[in-house]
């Protein structure tokens, strides 16, 4: 069963500087609940359009997965969904939406679909969702603006 879940933050700093550190996955495990990112292909400008990721899901265990990206025209967001998924994911897909405000914050969108590869009660899928989102963007922001 997918679970979907969306969130919004505001970021101070301008959109470019929030993709840079989007799309820098060899850094996500500095960062991010992740364990690992592989940048596997690179598209124009260098960017990675196919990252190999392994994250410990808590209480699920280890899931390892391949996401595909698609780059929105300027610094406006990037969009992902699975290539190949192992363990406790089974399916992900997502988006970072950017929009720049007028004094260089940026309102960063954060959707995401995930399909679990195991069983698991609505409740405790609903609230992973929503921490995730949660954490997400408040690692994001955190990164961000420390630069």
């Amino acid at each position: 069963m997918t679970e979907y879940a969306e969130g919004s933050i505001l970021i101070r700093a301008p959109a470019a500087d929030v993709m840079d550190v989007i799309t820098n996955f060899e850094a996500y495990p500095e960062w991010a609940e992740v364990e690992s990112a592989d940048v596997v292909a690179r598209g124009e400008g260098g960017l990675g359009t196919e990252v190999a990721f392994e994250v410990d899901v808590p209480f699920l265990g280890t899931a390892a997965y391949t996401l595909s990206y698609v780059y929105a025209p300027g610094d406006a967001g990037v969009s992902w969904s699975t290539k190949e998924a192992r363990g406790a994911v089974r399916d992900i897909r997502g988006e970072y939406l950017l929009n720049e405000l007028e004094d260089e914050t940026t309102q960063v969108t954060y959707r995401l679909a995930v399909d679990l590869g195991v069983l698991v009660p609505g409740f405790v899928r609903t609230q992973g969702s929503k921490r995730v989102i949660e954490n997400a963007l408040e690692r994001l922001r955190d990164r961000v603006e420390r630069r």
